[in-house]
């Protein structure tokens, strides 16, 4: 970010560490996380002064994240892989003085973190906002279930899978799409996903399908599904798995080989272009976690998750 010479060394402190300790709500932004996003605005819009200043406040944010702590984004509002919670346990990490988050991406941060002598801070922020926040060097690595793709490869980078998942829909347990096997028997049906995710780019591979405006958090796409206004949302596994289990009027449609969506199912790390540094020492710490220990911590994650308190 580039800041005027008149802000001062204490404003701009101030600023950042408003901004490190405040995430955004999974689709309202809380007090806290307007005055943090105020605070960004009215840093940008002094960004006229010199080259001179805008050196000197890269060097702080810079400074800010090369110590020993570990920041990374996620929504904590996509069980198993992140949610919020209020109760502890021995996987939860602070979100703010009341909130904590838990999941699978808070087990595998927390490893990957302890591999590299490094303390996780876990930072909640909207889905649309982490890949800014990246940049805006708020946090050092997004580990939140996103998909490595084209697009988002031109603004950051990604490191190799760190969870492979499968592609299914969620349904009425009682309506006419139950005993569907094949993405085409949804041709007619209303269908949703979840705002610049995989899981809506896919749904125009139904032929005929009407693809309902996608929605702007998973919770918010399951309650358009219990209320009549779509007919499925697609989703990944684990997570339709955790919403099935807390909701008995739903059930999972997996479909048979061959007649599913053509997609990425992996999930990966994502980092500043520039942080080399830090993708090799997660690419590193990857290596020392088994695909078979990553699929004990995605079964835990969704047994402990709170759709199956």
């Amino acid at each position: 970010m580039k800041k005027n010479l008149m802000i001062s060394a204490a404003v701009v402190s101030a600023a950042a560490m408003l901004l490190a300790a405040c995430g955004a709500g999974s689709s309202t932004p809380d007090a806290a996380t307007q005055a943090a996003s105020s605070a960004a605005a009215k840093t940008e819009t002094s960004a006229a002064g010199s080259e001179a200043a805008s050196s000197a406040a890269a060097g702080q944010e810079s400074a800010a994240s090369e110590g020993g702590v570990l920041r990374v984004g996620m929504e904590c509002n996509y069980a198993p892989f992140n949610w919020t919670t209020t109760t502890t346990n021995e996987f939860t990490k602070p979100i703010t003085g009341v909130d904590y988050a838990d999941g699978y991406d808070v087990v595998m941060a927390t490893k990957l973190a302890d591999a590299i002598g490094k303390d996780v801070q876990i930072v909640k922020l909207d889905w649309d906002n982490l890949i800014l926040s990246l940049q805006n060097n708020q946090i050092d690595a997004i580990i939140a279930g996103m998909t490595d793709t084209p697009d988002r490869e031109k603004e950051v980078n990604f490191t190799s899978p760190y969870y492979e998942s499968e592609e299914v829909m969620i349904v009425k347990a009682d309506g006419k799409y139950a005993n569907a096997s094949s993405i085409q028997d949804f041709s007619g049906a209303t269908v949703q996903g979840q705002m610049n995710t995989i899981y809506d780019e896919v749904i125009d591979q139904i032929n005929g399908v009407k693809h309902q405006p996608a929605a702007e958090t998973f919770p918010a796409a399951i309650q358009a599904l219990q209320a009549g206004a779509v007919d499925g949302v697609v989703s990944e596994l684990p997570v339709a798995k955790g919403v099935v289990a807390a909701n008995s009027d739903l059930a999972i449609v997996r479909f048979a080989e061959g007649k599913g969506f053509e997609a990425d199912t992996t999930v990966s790390i994502a980092v500043r272009k520039d942080d080399s540094e830090l993708k090799s020492q997660l690419e590193k710490a990857l290596e020392g976690i088994s695909k078979d220990e990553r699929d004990e911590i995605m079964e835990a994650a969704v047994n402990r998750q709170p759709a199956n308190e």
